[in-house]
């Protein structure tokens, strides 16, 4: 009994291994979209101050940023929102997937994602759809190819940059300088939180399709009108 039960340890084990191998050979295959974007060509004064800027070749508003550069209330309140565990885990959360799963099954209907933050930022890349299953397991291979080819604040720094805003408006800068006037290094509480819901619907929830009177908020084409051009 005791050979027995050695022998199925041993090949438990000699499986786990060969499937491990192959997963890891499979992520490594993965033909990864190209991750150096283009950004607006912008025209800065002496003092660094934005004076004007012009969209990318499609049309679109994407200007460079990073982490450093945006406010940090605004980049906890979005990892806490989109994904708690964005420092831990390896491109795909289980536990998340896991959750939003028998919360379908219990429901009968979907309430919750179980995409992370590098799951989005693959979807983003290759401009794929979210409801497919297989367009699912591509961001999936590509979220963990990603983890192993950079880093965290690398992958973050990409979201900042895709993010939908609705419009031709990507990224979290663009988005605060069109809807607020003002580079994303200092928001509101309430502005942090308008920027990370809007890209759960960029269309429905893009403030300068429905401006309220006296209420704060956006200022629709406070900057593009005046000095951007496409």
């Amino acid at each position: 009994m005791r050979a027995r039960w050695f022998i199925a340890a041993a090949a438990g084990l000699w499986l786990a291994a060969v499937a491990q191998d192959g997963v890891t050979g499979w992520i490594a295959r993965t033909d990864l979209p190209p991750l150096a974007l283009e950004t607006s060509v912008e025209v800065v004064a002496r003092d660094g101050s934005l004076l004007r800027a012009y969209t990318v070749a499609d049309g679109r508003w994407r200007m460079a940023v990073t982490p450093g550069a945006v406010d940090a209330g605004y980049l906890a309140m979005l990892v806490n929102y989109e994904d708690k565990r964005f420092r831990q885990h390896p491109g795909i959360d289980l536990r998340a997937m896991a959750r939003a799963v028998g919360q379908a099954v219990w429901n009968g209907r979907v309430i919750s994602g179980g995409s992370t933050l590098t799951m989005q930022v693959a979807r983003l890349l290759e401009e794929s759809g979210t409801g497919k299953v297989a367009g699912k397991l591509r961001q999936m291979r590509v979220a963990l190819a990603l983890e192993r080819r950079l880093g965290k604040d690398e992958i973050l720094s990409l979201y900042l940059l895709l993010a939908p805003f609705g419009g031709n408006l990507e990224g979290v800068r663009a988005a605060s300088i069109a809807y607020f006037g003002k580079e994303p290094g200092r928001l509101t509480p309430a502005e942090a939180a308008l920027l990370v819901a809007i890209p759960q619907s960029p269309e429905g929830r893009r403030p300068d399709r429905a401006p309220r009177p006296g209420r704060g908020g956006a200022r629709p084409g406070c900057w593009r009108g005046r000095w951007a051009r496409g």
